[in-house]
This record gives C-alpha cells, structure tokens and sequence, in this order.
C-alpha cells in the first residue's frame, strides 16, 4: 500500500479536492485517500474477508476514485468514498461469484451515512443471499426500485437521480428511505422464512 508513504497534508478534505479539481495533481488525490486508507481497507476486509484481496481493491479504489471525482461534486469525502468503496465491493463480488454470502456487521460501525441512519443499507445487514436482496428490490415501487439502483450501484447523487427521473431532490430522498425500509421488511421476512 504506497500510498501510506505521502508526505503528511494538513489541509481539510475541502482543500485537497478544490485543489485536485485545479491541478489533476495525483499526489494531491493521494494525500487525501491515504487519510481514509484503512477505512477503505476496512470495508474491503469485511466483505472479502481475504487480505490480498482487500489489499489489491484498496489500490483499484483509488484509480476509480481518479475516474469517478471527474463525474460528481463531492461534499463530504469519507462518506462519499465509504459509499463508493461499498458499492464496489458489491459489485466486485456480485459479478464474481453467483451465490454469495455477504456478513457486515453494521452495529459495529461508527461511520453514519447521509441519512444519519446507523443502519445504512439492507445490502449492510449481513443477508445470506445476494437473489434474496434482487427478489425484494424487484418487488419495490417503480421509482423506489430506480431510485436504488442509481444511488447504490450506479453512485449517482440525490441531484443526478432527480434529472435523470424527471423528480425533485426531495423526492428521490423518500423514494430511497421508503425503499430502504420496504427491503428490510422483506429481507427481515425472508430470514424468518429460511
């Protein structure tokens, strides 16, 4: 993990990606990641549960991060990147394995996310079955199903949802609060069915 050797920067998070944007300075990107490196470590480890693993998408983030900052406006870093690193770590395992068992123990965590909700996400909850979690999103609402699939597989911002689908901001934050409480209704019933 090289990137743990950056000269210490210390600007705020702000700073660092106001003058990333300006430059394109990787160096500047680095010294802004390697604050959250064991967080992103973290995250990889909980859902791989392998080190190498964990290690080689920790250095596969970042290059996405390179790609994904030229995308979005980003206000809070560690929550964007604990969002961005979550996702991908799905994905990653989504299309490597078909039948998969994720384990996150949410309790544990002490990062909150947007919705100051110590529960972040259904996916978080530590379901047995990847098809158990798609089998209730295709159950969700038309605009609550779309509204999940942009914000948590795609990372598309509250603003970015709203133009896409024709709605205002506020509206696609209840379309994901309702949604998000239908799946754990479903994912809780599907447990007391297993």
């Amino acid at each position: 993990m090289a990137l743990r050797l950056q000269k210490k920067d210390y600007r705020s998070d702000g700073e660092l990606l106001r003058s990333y944007r300006l430059t394109g300075n990787l160096e500047i990107l680095g010294a802004l990641y390697s604050r959250y490196i064991d967080l992103v470590y973290g995250v990889c480890l909980r859902y791989f549960k392998n080190r190498e693993m964990s290690q080689d998408t920790v250095m596969e983030i970042f290059e996405k991060l390179i790609k994904e900052l030229e995308k979005h406006h980003v206000n809070n870093f560690r929550s964007w990147l604990y969002v961005l690193t979550r996702n991908y770590c799905l994905m990653k395992l989504r299309s490597s394995q078909k039948d998969i068992s994720i384990t996150v123990n949410i309790e544990d965590n002490e990062y909150l996310f947007m919705e100051n909700n110590r529960e972040l996400h259904p996916i978080d909850r530590g379901y047995s079955k990847e098809e158990a979690l798609e089998n209730c999103i295709e159950q969700l609402k038309e605009e609550q199903r779309e509204c999940i699939r942009l914000f948590y597989y795609e990372n598309k911002c509250y603003r970015e949802i709203a133009e896409k689908m024709n709605i205002n901001e506020k509206k696609v934050k209840s379309n994901l609060q309702n949604a998000k409480r239908n799946l754990k209704i479903c994912m809780d019933s599907d447990n007391e069915k297993q």
